[in-house]
């Protein structure tokens, strides 16, 4: 008998099979990355990504000291240098909200009220530097 290779077989393999494994998580972030890029662009707006090795979960969200080593064992840790308390995950979120906001004016990171939104048949509009770039390129 044949080995079945529709959906389900990958899903019963992925748990043993971490190559498997990895590769459907690395398609499914794809994915969400694709659609907060359109769902960004639909309403106007735009997504900020932040570099992959930004230390979030190390960096004191009070005073900026980079902590050395932290294992993912630790969940709470006091910074060396100001002596706050952090826990891990409200450290990294608070880290990765300034990295992500930073340079961008308050009015823009906050969504649009529902009067202001474009209807669901309207497209977005293209930024001005595509545009132009746009432009451009026809000549």
């Amino acid at each position: 008998m044949r080995p079945r290779d529709d959906a389900s077989s990958l899903a019963e393999r992925a748990p043993t099979d971490h190559k498997l494994a990895k590769a459907i998580s690395d398609a499914n972030w794809a994915e969400l990355v694709r659609q907060l890029e359109y769902k960004a662009q639909w309403y106007g707006r735009e997504l900020v990504k932040i570099d992959r090795y930004f230390p979030s979960s190390k960096r004191c969200s009070n005073c900026g000291h980079v902590v050395g080593k932290l294992p993912l064992s630790v969940r709470e840790w006091n910074c060396p240098e100001c002596a706050t308390h952090h826990d891990r995950d409200i450290n990294a979120s608070i880290n990765i909200l300034r990295m992500g906001t930073r340079g961008v004016r308050k009015t823009q990171a906050v969504r649009p009220r529902a009067a202001d939104r474009r209807k669901r048949s309207e497209p977005a509009t293209t930024p001005a530097r595509l545009r132009n770039a746009d432009q451009e390129r026809e000549r």
